[in-house]
C-alpha cells in the first residue's frame, strides 16, 4: 500500500485550513496543521512531514524567517503563501529556500497540481539517486555540473544551488544553444505545467546568474532571447 503524502500547513487563517484540510482529504493525504510560527521546528522535527505549505505573514514571526530555520535542519519542500505577487517577494522566499510560491487568494486546484508537481518531482529524484550511476558530469567553459550529487562547481569553486535551481540549470545545459519559453522550462526542468506565473522563471534566472556567471549583468551561459525567452550558451564537452 503506498504511504499517504504527509502535509503540513503552517497558517493562522482558519478559511486557509479549512481549505487546504478539504483539499487533503480529497486527495488522500495526511493532514497537520499549526498556526503560530514558534511550533513549526517541533511539529516538523516530531512528524517529519512531507511537504510544508508556509503563509509569509504569521503572529510573532514572518514566514520567511520560518524557512530560513527549516532549511538549516531539513531539505522539506517548502510552498508558501503570500498576499503579495510581486517579484521582490518572491526573490526573497525563493532565496529563503522556498521550492514554490502560491499568491492568495489561490484556487484549490492550482494548490493541488502544485503539490503533485512537487511530489513528482521529489519521487523521481530520490529514484536517479537510487539507480545505477549513468549520468554525465558536464564540463562547459568554468563550469561543472554533477547531476548525482545536485553539484556545481564554478571556476574549481562548488557553489549552491537550491533543488529547483539546479534542476532548470541542469535542463537547460543539457541543451546548450536551444531557446526555451518561460513555460517550456516549467514544463521540462521541472515537470510541471505552466499556470501563467511568469515571474517565477525570471527570478530563478537572475539568482542562478548571481551564482555562476562573473556578471551577472553580462552573462555568459543563460542568455536572455528577447520577446522569447532564455537560453544556455557556451562550448564544451560531456565526460562519463
Amino acid at each position: 500500500m503506498e504511504e499517504q503524502l504527509k502535509v503540513l500547513l503552517v497558517d493562522d487563517d482558519d478559511n486557509v485550513r479549512k481549505v487546504v484540510e478539504r483539499l487533503a482529504q480529497k486527495e488522500g493525504y495526511a493532514f497537520s496543521y499549526v498556526a503560530s510560527g514558534d511550533e513549526v521546528l517541533d511539529k516538523v522535527a516530531q512528524e517529519n512531514p512531507d511537504l510544508v505549505i508556509l503563509d509569509v505573514m504569521l503572529p510573532e514571526i514572518d514566514g520567511f524567517e520560518i524557512c530560513r530555520s527549516i532549511r538549516e535542519t531539513s531539505d522539506v519542500p517548502i510552498i508558501m503563501l503570500s498576499a503579495k505577487g510581486d517579484i521582490v517577494d518572491k526573490s526573497v522566499g525563493f532565496n529563503a529556500g522556498a521550492d514554490d510560491y502560491i499568491t492568495k487568494p489561490f484556487s484549490p486546484v492550482e494548490l493541488a497540481l502544485r503539490i503533485k508537481a512537487i511530489n513528482r518531482r521529489v519521487s523521481t529524484k530520490e529514484s536517479d539517486e537510487q539507480a545505477p550511476d549513468e549520468s554525465e558530469i558536464v564540463n562547459i567553459g568554468d563550469l561543472s555540473i554533477n547531476p548525482r550529487g545536485f553539484e556545481v562547481y564554478v571556476r574549481g569553486k562548488k557553489t549552491d544551488l537550491t533543488s529547483r535551481e539546479f534542476e532548470l540549470l541542469w535542463f537547460m545545459a543539457r541543451h546548450p544553444g536551444q531557446v526555451f519559453t518561460r513555460e517550456q522550462l516549467f514544463d521540462n526542468a521541472w515537470g510541471e505545467k505552466f499556470l501563467g506565473d511568469s515571474g517565477t522563471i525570471t527570478v530563478f534566472i537572475r539568482k542562478m546568474r548571481e551564482k555562476i556567471e562573473k556578471d551577472p549583468s553580462r552573462p555568459e551561459y543563460i542568455i536572455t532571447v528577447w520577446g522569447i525567452g532564455y537560453k544556455f550558451c557556451g562550448g564544451g564537452e560531456r565526460i562519463g
